[in-house]
């Protein structure tokens, strides 16, 4: 884990994004040394997911956030491209429907939660429920500080209950949005990926960063931690996620369970 522990941000400590160098790609010099490790790394994540399916005591909870354009579908569909669809499930939260606000903000999130054996990953997360409502004034600072602590709260009793999480920020530069989304306007191929919206969530990006700032150190624990993710490259984005998993699935370490008990394999014979 030495690679990226640089990247993960220590609980406790007061995160400033002076530290964050979107820029950053690592000890690689170019994408074609990153994506041929990055292809080995996936290339583990198969196994390691079969092995978790097939044990079905603990589940592995991914959370991604990132501003608009950020990168959250892209590393989806490249670090997770491998693995048996049968095992994962992927939410994606939007604005939350008149039901959902009926209830408290972490209820529609815990109906999502992977059970054991598989990989849950949240394409945005119960997060905007202290971000976006920040950003617009929906709640106060005194609300945001008590739901820090509700969360922090929700996610331990998820570890407590065999769930492994893991928190990823995808970092990236105002000037490198501004040309992602400068793309889905120029791509007829991306104009779907194109909302109004994103425009206007831009204003607030020097607010985004600061209530992103203060989500970040309070919610970074031992039990969760945050990693945040240089991800201006998407190569060297995919390459660090990719690890990470892999590299907790293995510290996870699942093993594939024993025959039925009872039953000597040795003994049985398939008939003809």
């Amino acid at each position: 884990m030495k690679e990226v522990k640089k990247y993960r941000i220590k609980p406790g400590s007061r995160f400033r994004w002076s530290d964050v160098d979107p820029d950053d790609h690592g000890r690689f010099a170019d994408k074609e040394a990153a994506v041929e490790e990055t292809e080995a790394v996936v290339g583990k994540l198969d196994l390691l997911q079969e092995r978790l399916y097939a044990e079905n005591k603990r589940a592995l909870l991914i959370i991604l956030q990132a501003v608009d354009t950020g990168g959250k579908d892209g590393t989806i569909r490249h670090v997770m491209r491998g693995i048996n669809p049968q095992g994962c499930q992927v939410t994606s939260f939007k604005v939350p429907t008149p039901e959902e606000r009926a209830h408290d903000f972490l209820w529609r999130v815990h109906q999502h939660v992977p059970r054991k054996g598989y990989i849950g990953i949240f394409n945005r997360s119960h997060y905007e429920d202290i971000l976006v409502t920040r950003v617009h004034n929906e709640i106060s600072h005194h609300e945001a500080k008590q739901r820090f602590t509700e969360i922090n709260d929700f996610e331990k009793t998820l570890v407590n209950n065999s769930t492994t999480i893991l928190k990823f920020y995808l970092a990236i530069s105002r000037e490198e949005q501004r040309k992602r989304l400068q793309e889905r306007l120029e791509d007829p191929e991306k104009h779907w990926k194109f909302s109004p919206s994103d425009v206007t969530e831009r204003r607030y990006w020097n607010r985004y960063t600061q209530v992103y700032a203060d989500a970040i150190t309070h919610t970074s624990m031992e039990h969760a931690p945050w990693y945040l993710i240089p991800a201006n490259h998407k190569w060297f984005r995919n390459y660090l996620v990719a690890k990470i998993i892999a590299e907790t699935l293995e510290q996870m370490n699942p093993q594939f369970p024993p025959a039925p008990p009872g039953v000597d394999l040795r003994k049985v014979k398939i008939p003809a």
